[in-house]
């Protein structure tokens, strides 16, 4: 499985922005997703994953009720919706996908990993 991060950016605290994560075909649509970052000096973090399906998906509290992941299965693209960001959501996020069913939160968990696109908001 092949991943491409996009749709990171430079934005204001309270803004919104939409990372998009494209997949090869194949394995894509079987596969949990899943969405991490890694902050200036810090260790890479979770931030959010989705089942398969779409029907289960999990958060961390530092972002629960202001990202949302979603998968469009026909188009083999996962998404994170960010909204109310703050300057703490600065970093580089990355993609990640997982070939055994289950949620993760663990980078250990997933086997295939995009490049990462950056996100900074100012304050």
């Amino acid at each position: 499985v092949q991943l491409q991060a996009s749709g990171g950016g430079l934005v204001q605290a309270g803004d919104s922005l939409r990372l998009s994560c494209a997949g090869s075909a194949g394995t894509f649509s079987t596969s949990v997703m899943g969405w991490f970052r890694r902050a200036p000096g810090k260790e890479r973090e979770f931030v959010a994953t989705i089942s398969w399906s779409g029907g289960a998906t999990d958060y961390p509290d530092s972002v629960k009720g202001r990202f949302t992941i979603s998968r469009d299965a026909a188009n083999h693209t996962v998404y994170l919706q960010m909204n109310s960001l703050k300057p703490e959501d600065t970093a580089v996020y990355y993609c990640a996908a997982r070939k055994r069913p289950g949620l993760a939160t663990l980078e250990y968990e997933y086997d295939y990993w995009g490049q990462g696109t950056p996100v900074t908001v100012s304050s």
